[in-house]
């Protein structure tokens, strides 16, 4: 979630870039340039492109709870190592609670439903409710509020 919400405000907290040719080998690689627990941002490559967490043990996902699962090959890219705020990365744990909870009620094409002796349903408009339609709010709109200090214009990195 934190690299969608990266690429969602245009924003992946990079100050450097690291260009050159890498390899992922049995799933790991050699980065000198990151500390323990720093996020990276791989770009360029065909396989594992992407935000992950470096840790010396072994790479994880972009949440920092699972192995990677990095595909082996060598490529030509750039590492970006990332500085994420804390209260960024917590709020990356609050949307995906959110999704967890209502992600399947925002995902059905109806908003409701009246049962009185026969089925009603009602087809939820286009647009969201951010747009001024009635369907359920994505976590776009509901979070919008709280991502929009860390949105940059502009390149992604």
């Amino acid at each position: 979630m934190l690299g969608k919400l990266c690429e969602h405000v245009h924003n992946y907290f990079t100050d450097a870039a690291y260009p050159g040719t890498y390899t992922i080998s049995n799933g790991a690689m050699t980065l000198g340039f990151l500390t323990e627990g720093q996020r990276f941002h791989i770009v360029g490559s065909a396989l594992n492109d992407g935000v992950y967490t470096w840790h010396a043990a072994g790479i994880k996902n972009d949440d920092n709870n699972a192995a990677a699962g990095l595909q082996d090959e060598t490529f030509v890219g750039t590492i970006l190592p990332m500085k994420v705020p804390r209260d960024f990365a917590d709020l990356a744990g609050e949307i995906s609670a959110w999704i967890a909870a209502y992600g399947d009620k925002v995902l059905s094409p109806y908003q409701s439903e009246n049962v009185i002796g026969v089925y009603s349903y009602t087809k939820a408009s286009a647009g969201g409710a951010a747009a001024g339609g009635t369907s359920s709010p994505t976590w776009e709109s509901v979070f919008a509020s709280r991502l929009n200090p860390y949105r940059k214009t502009g390149a992604l990195l």
